[in-house]
């Protein structure tokens, strides 16, 4: 959602991912640009070029390498919610007058917005329809991260 939310603004998205398997997807949705961050190549050359990084990422992951990708003045917002606590290094937000901060879930102004503005736009939530009787086969599926992208339940299979 963040990608076709990022293209719908008018914004140059690039979606970073762990898995270079993602990167089909990833243009599919709408992007203009992949990195691996698994491979340092690619980070060193993303290294300093972000203006905003939308972190949805809910596994612990290293927050200074993220904060080390935007450039002077650029903000990290986390949504996503690991674990464990995140550990930054002050210098990963002095170096370059960064900011990190996080969001919630917004009011009812704000998701009746969001609603219009997805209706506006054209922006669907990608969903994998499964049977009720398949519950627990989708949920072994979840535990090993082998979701596109939203398991929904056919209401009629109750």
């Amino acid at each position: 959602m963040a990608v076709k939310f990022g293209v719908a603004f008018g914004a140059e998205v690039t979606v970073l991912s762990t898995s270079p398997k993602k990167e089909e997807d990833a243009k599919r949705l709408g992007a203009h640009h992949f990195v691996v961050t698994s491979d340092p190549e690619q980070i060193k050359a993303a290294t300093g070029t972000f203006d905003f990084i939308l972190d949805t990422v809910s596994a612990e992951h290293d927050f200074n390498m993220y904060l080390s990708l935007l450039r002077t003045d650029g903000t990290m917002i986390c949504v996503g919610v690991p674990s464990e606590p995140a550990k930054v290094a002050a210098f990963s937000l002095l170096g370059g007058r960064k900011s990190l901060a996080g969001s919630g879930i917004g009011g009812i102004a704000e998701t009746q917005e969001m609603l219009d503005f997805c209706a506006e736009n054209n922006i669907v939530s990608d969903i994998e329809m499964i049977d009720i009787k398949d519950i627990t086969k989708s949920y072994e599926r979840m535990e090993k991260g082998d979701v596109r992208y939203r398991f929904v339940i056919d209401i009629a299979t109750l």
